[in-house]
Formats: structure tokens, sequence, C-alpha cells
């Protein structure tokens, strides 16, 4: 039975986390911090200039990228050396390395920074690093995993399984699996409702993405967009069976914004009209999806210019691309840190 009350607990939570961002908006300045899957670095971006402020070493082959709620750690997964890398976002610096069980995909915190979830893609496992400790303190199975994911909650994590076509949830109090979800296909990346309802997912040879009941544990629709482009390129950094790798639901639930690898851009799905509503070019390869706290920008890594393309939300034009490092992908937006000591 799946726990009903933390789906609406998550979804409060959350949504309330992104008022304080959106009441505060003039006053809060966010930092999009961009992970350069082929480089050794993350490149900080200033959300008020849209410039490069700084970068921070972290590794070769950065994978994931998250943050906890207030800003003040990152928490990146290198593939160069399987670790954690846990940041001081003030001075820009790793403050503790954690070795995982091996090759870590896209991590997630809890948003108070205790627990951060890495998935482990070669080990068939899930490990869950208490960040205080510095060290795994679980290891759960699960077959092929590849996205983590918080919706604004300390004590769940969901986390997705590709071989066995679901998404499973993850209670630390108990330190286990307490939710099987299917997909309807393989999962590539997710988001899910503030309500905690409904889940998207992009699914391999997908162009478009499904919906999942989440309580009824079941796809209920699939919806597919229909692309310019009749074939998918061939594609450098990611597999051929790749149509989309990102979407997010704009901060009032109202859209869904979904990459596509097929046409380089990204198409624009209305929630309750359930339609296709428009399209934004971006840079090639478009990758991941983030939306600043006051809803008002996109911003999606693109893997094949090395940049990352910000789109004005509500002309759905791009303003400006910002050069960043060597493949971009992963990406997080969090409140910016005081700053103190040497930057660059």
């Amino acid at each position: 039975m799946l726990p009903f009350k933390f789906y609406s607990y998550a979804g409060m939570l959350l949504a309330c986390f992104l008022a304080v961002g959106a009441d505060n908006s003039a006053a809060q300045s966010y930092k999009l911090y961009v992970g350069n899957s082929r480089g050794d670095d993350i490149s900080i971006v200033d959300t008020a200039s849209w410039k490069v402020t700084g970068e921070i070493k972290a590794g070769e082959r950065v994978h994931g990228v998250c943050a906890q709620a207030d800003g003040k750690r990152l928490f990146a997964t290198v593939e160069g050396d399987h670790t954690l890398r846990i940041i001081d976002t003030s001075s820009q610096q790793t403050i503790a390395t954690v070795k995982v069980s091996g090759k870590p995909n896209q991590c997630a915190s809890t948003p108070d920074g205790k627990y951060v979830a890495v998935p482990i893609r070669d080990g068939a496992s899930v490990d869950i690093i208490d960040v205080q400790q510095g060290k795994i303190v679980k290891s759960l199975p699960i077959k092929e995993p590849h996205n983590a994911l918080n919706t604004g909650s300390n004590r769940y994590f969901y986390v997705s399984s590709m071989e066995s076509h679901e998404v499973d949830l993850i209670d630390l109090e108990k330190m286990d699996y307490v939710a099987h979800i299917p997909t309807g296909g393989r999962p590539r990346p997710y988001v899910i409702s503030s309500d905690g309802n409904t889940m998207y997912v992009a699914l391999a040879e997908l162009h478009g993405f499904e919906i999942v009941d989440i309580p009824g544990k079941k796809a209920v629709e699939r919806v597919e967009i229909p692309a310019e482009h009749a074939e998918l390129r061939k594609l450098q950094f990611e597999t051929q069976d790749t149509r989309t790798h990102g979407l997010a639901l704009t901060p009032d639930g109202r859209e869904l914004w979904v990459s596509s690898l097929q046409d380089d851009a990204m198409y624009i799905y209305d929630v309750q009209a359930k339609k296709v509503t428009g399209r934004v070019s971006t840079g090639e390869g478009p990758n991941w999806i983030v939306f600043t706290p006051d809803g008002k920008y996109a911003c999606i890594s693109n893997t094949d210019t090395d940049d990352v393309s910000i789109i004005d939300v509500k002309t759905r034009r791009e303003v400006t691309r910002v050069k960043v490092g060597k493949v971009p992908k992963r990406l997080a937006i969090a409140v910016a840190p005081p700053t103190r000591g040497k930057l660059r």
C-alpha cells in the first residue's frame, strides 16, 4: 500500500518552498550549477546576469548534481573515480569525498542535506549516504538504476529502474523500498506533480512521455509528440533509444516542458488541456531542464554545443545561450550562498 499521506505532505512542502522563492525573487538570488559530463568541473551561472561566475573542480566525468534546499551544499557524482563530492558552495571547494560502490548516476538530496541517494548503474544498487558521517549507510538492490529524485521530503526518495520498467520509492526511516510504480516502458528522466499523484516519465524509443497514476501504481496514458524530423540523427552522448532526456514541470504545475533530441527543441505540454501548445528551439542535444523558482526562465543544457539555453517562459523565446564546459548534462538551481574567500 502506498503512503498517501506522504504524497500530500511532499506536495505541500514543495509548493511552500517554491512559493518562498517566488515571493522573495526580488531579494533572493540563485545560482545555476551545470555538470560538465566530459570535463572535470561544474560551471556556476548567475541567474540575474546569465553569466558564468565561477567553476568548481570535481573530478573527471561529472555525472549528477543536486543541492540541499538552502543552497549551502552542492553534491556531485563523479564517474572517473566513483565518488560523491560534497561541496561548500560559499567557498566553492570540495569538503568531503565519499567513495561509492560503482559508477554513479544522477543523485538526489533531502532538503535538509542529511541524506543523498546515488544510483549505481554498473552495480545494480542505490547507495544511501549519510552526509554528516560521510559514508554509505545502506545499499539497496535495484536493476539498472538511473535517476534519483527528491520531491521535497526529508523521508522519501524515488529512484528509477530501467531494466524493471518502474520507479521505486525509498523510505529513509525503514531504509527500504515501500512502493514499486510501473512506468509502462524503460524509464528515462521523470518528474512528479506537486500533489504527488501523477508522474510524467520519458521512455526509451518514445518521442513524448508516459503519464503514471502513482497511488494506482499504473501507467494510464502515453503522449506521443509529433516530431519535425522523421529520423533521429546519430547521437554523440546518448544511446540511440533516447528521444528525450529531460522534462520538467513549471513551478505552477501548469505546463510540462519536454526536450526533443530529434528536433533540438523543447515542446510544451499544457497539463490541464492535455495538448502540446508550443515549441522552442534550443542548442544541439538538449539534455536536462530546470526552471528558476519564480518560473520566469527555463534552463536547458545542450550537450553537442557545450552551452545552456535560457528561455523566457512567458514569451517562449530563447533570450541567451551560456557557454559552459564540455558536454553539459545535469543541472541544479539553488539559493546563492554568501560569498567568502576566493571565488575562482
